[in-house]
């Protein structure tokens, strides 16, 4: 909370006066400098972060589910999270899923009331949400009553809490089993959190699903061997994902992703161990799917 008893994130900020009355040029440049700031604030929330991200994996593990909340800009970030876990790391979509308050319809449009809605968090929750879950909630004021909903039936089903806000004062942050407080202060516009705590989010939300499918053996060194070509240029990514790492020239990758049914780590390992497809794929069951165990 700030010294006038409102959250931080609803403030007026002392560096962004008369914005109205700048050129183009130097409203780009303050804009730009106040995001590096909400840059700033997730790197100093890193700490926090990676134990999120280690309880998490540890709960996706043996099946648990991560589920985001949030409502307006924050349940837009988290839905499309969500979204780019299956085609970047192969998951099915009911590993990471996300939802919104208002529905659907709130991606598009704001809902009125939607935020305020206490009993429709906690209906989400009873219904999607199973002990040993995940539930993440996102509220850059940390006051949103679908998400503090939402997290307290997540607690009575046993599902782990996470809070991503940027208020270390908020229900929030002291209503959840960890809380990742990202202080990204003033807004540039006051109480717009589309803009600082946004960006924040989006930040926090892409770190977390990231680290964690990482964790989880999705990646082998940097690079996204759990790829799904669902297009024409992760098809010539994932070909040329196996040249380098099988190293076999580009008609050989052809043939071993086509073997492989377009699976990069079934097709590596092929290679490498001189198998079929399917002991390349009990091979990789054994090693928990991480790849770099049978190179």
């Amino acid at each position: 909370m700030s010294d006038l008893g409102i959250p931080a994130t609803e403030a007026r900020n002392d560096r962004t006066h008369g914005l109205d009355t700048m050129e183009a040029s130097d409203l780009v440049a303050l804009l730009a400098r106040e995001q590096r700031l909400a840059a700033d604030a997730v790197a100093g929330a890193s700490p926090a972060i990676a134990r999120a991200v280690d309880a998490i994996v540890e709960r996706m593990r043996v099946g648990g589910t991560m589920h985001y909340f949030g409502a307006g800009t924050s349940g837009r970030l988290a839905m499309l999270d969500a979204a780019e876990c299956p085609p970047t790391f192969g998951t099915l979509p009911s590993s990471v899923v996300a939802h919104v308050a208002g529905g659907e319809i709130a991606l598009v449009r704001a809902i009125e009331g939607a935020e305020d809605n206490t009993r429709a968090g906690a209906a989400q929750a009873r219904a999607h949400l199973h002990a040993g879950d995940i539930a993440v909630g996102i509220s850059a004021s940390g006051g949103a009553r679908y998400v503090l909903g939402a997290l307290a039936k997540a607690r009575e089903i046993g599902a782990l809490t996470i809070g991503v806000t940027s208020d270390a004062g908020s229900a929030l942050a002291h209503d959840c089993d960890l809380a990742i407080v990202v202080e990204t202060g003033a807004e540039p516009i006051a109480g717009s959190t589309r803009l600082k705590a946004g960006t924040a989010q989006k930040l926090v939300l892409n770190t977390l699903s990231t680290a964690t499918m990482i964790r989880l053996g999705h990646a082998y060194d940097n690079v996204m061997v759990d790829v799904v070509a669902t297009n024409a240029k992760l098809a010539v990514r994932a070909r040329r994902l196996v040249v380098t790492l099988a190293n076999v020239d580009d008609e050989c990758a052809t043939e071993l992703l086509a073997a492989a049914d377009g699976s990069v780590k079934t097709a590596v390992v092929m290679a490498v161990r001189a198998v079929d497809a399917a002991a390349a794929r009990e091979l990789l069951v054994n090693s928990g799917g991480f790849l770099r165990a049978l190179l």
